[in-house]
């Protein structure tokens, strides 16, 4: 089929995680991306190495998240290379970086000077904390954004130490929020014909993140909420909601219509103090919490599911990969692909999105350091300072 950005020429000068995610998924939807590499050493990810797990010389993390794109090894401290550098965003639809502020602009190759080059292009920039105040120097690292966002203290039960999410949950939100921002400028510029500057950071992704509970603390006195002590899970929402152990795994309790019909089910007449004012749920919810751990700790996972989701209350098996997996319901979305291409040949997940029915896959795996450079010098032309052509 014909993807959405068919015939859109990005140029990615990015590294590490949150601007490659941005541009995998506009290359997802059909999107051409040139990835912007140092000679030699080329993006920094090649090398973050997850686990000792290696792919034709590269680690998985680099395959995951840079496959269906070409590799352009360029050094910026060389005229030659700069110059073939801007003859090939004076052609792009799309330009993105995310580095600190500051450096890319003293490359040459900020907004305002890929602007001067091409007019129209829309230009990404992904920042650790913004473009300018007292962190704008601070690494932009995604453990440490998360820190400062509040969202390692609101996460886990009330005597739990700060909790840091299992990935890289800044990267991951700031990739994504960049990628919708580029798609509505992309769509502005399809009906008027202007381009424009899309920024985020990691920590305005994490906010966003938060906009639900923020709002509420905004609204609420700003009094902070508390950690449920038992079976923590969201810190504003009351009994039963958490994450119980159960006699040989764990279940995962939402929201329930009813707690007199909870109790019923988990034959726990010990809740019935609270049946009257539902109000009870959120000021005593470490009580109920502690009588339904204690209910649920007698039987199975399964027997519980069985019990529960016939009633219609809310819950859920907790699954690791390898069970996940080989449920039904995973095998169905079909996420797995493969992909290969420079000496590498391995399985990953493909983008979230199907479009007309069909799921966004594509076979190529992640280009091997400037194996695309002499094929794009070619094609597009490019020229060194004195405008000789390269070979």
């Amino acid at each position: 089929m014909t993807l959405p950005l068919d015939g859109v020429l990005v140029v990615d000068f990015s590294q590490f995680l949150s601007g490659p995610l941005c541009a995998l998924k506009l290359a997802d939807l059909g999107a051409r991306v040139i990835k912007i590499e140092r000679p030699g050493q080329g993006d920094l990810c090649r090398t973050l190495y997850l686990s000792d797990t290696e792919i034709g010389g590269t680690n998985s993390l680099f395959h995951a998240i840079n496959r269906n794109k070409e590799s352009f090894t360029a050094d910026l401290r060389n005229q030659d290379d700069r110059a073939m550098l801007r003859a090939l965003v004076s052609r792009a639809d799309v330009v993105m970086q995310n580095f600190r502020p500051g450096v890319i602009e003293r490359q040459g190759f900020g907004y305002e000077d890929v602007r001067a080059l091409n007019p129209g292009v829309v230009y990404g920039s992904i920042s650790g904390y913004g473009e300018d105040g007292p962190w704008v120097d601070l690494p932009g690292q995604d453990l440490l954004a998360q820190a400062r966002s509040g969202l390692l203290w609101l996460t886990g039960s009330a005597g739990d130490p700060p909790m840091p999410m299992g990935l890289a949950a800044a990267d991951m939100m700031a990739g994504n929020a960049l990628a919708q921002g580029v798609l509505a400028a992309l769509v502005r510029k399809a009906r008027t014909g202007q381009g424009g500057l899309v920024q985020t950071s990691l920590l305005e992704a994490l906010l966003d993140f938060q906009f639900e509970v923020l709002t509420t603390h905004l609204n609420d006195g700003g009094r902070l909420p508390q950690r449920s002590a038992v079976n923590g899970a969201h810190a504003y929402l009351g009994a039963p909601y958490g994450v119980y152990q159960t006699s040989d795994g764990w279940l995962a309790l939402a929201m329930t219509p009813s707690l007199e019909r909870l109790a019923d089910l988990l034959n726990l007449p010990a809740l019935a103090a609270w049946f009257a004012d539902p109000q009870q749920a959120m000021r005593d919810r470490d009580a109920i919490k502690t009588i339904i751990a204690a209910g649920v700790m007698t039987h199975t996972t399964a027997h519980w599911l069985a019990v529960l989701q016939p009633a219609d209350i809310w819950c859920a098996e907790v699954l690791d990969w390898p069970r996940l997996m080989a449920s039904d319901a995973f095998q169905r979305l079909r996420m797995i692909q493969h992909i290969s291409g420079h000496g590498a040949s391995l399985d990953t997940l493909r983008g979230p999105l199907r479009i007309d029915g069909a799921a966004l896959t594509s076979p190529r795996a992640a280009p091997a350091l400037g194996a695309d450079r002499a094929a794009l010098i070619q094609e597009f032309g490019l020229q060194d300072r004195n405008g000789k052509a390269q070979a």
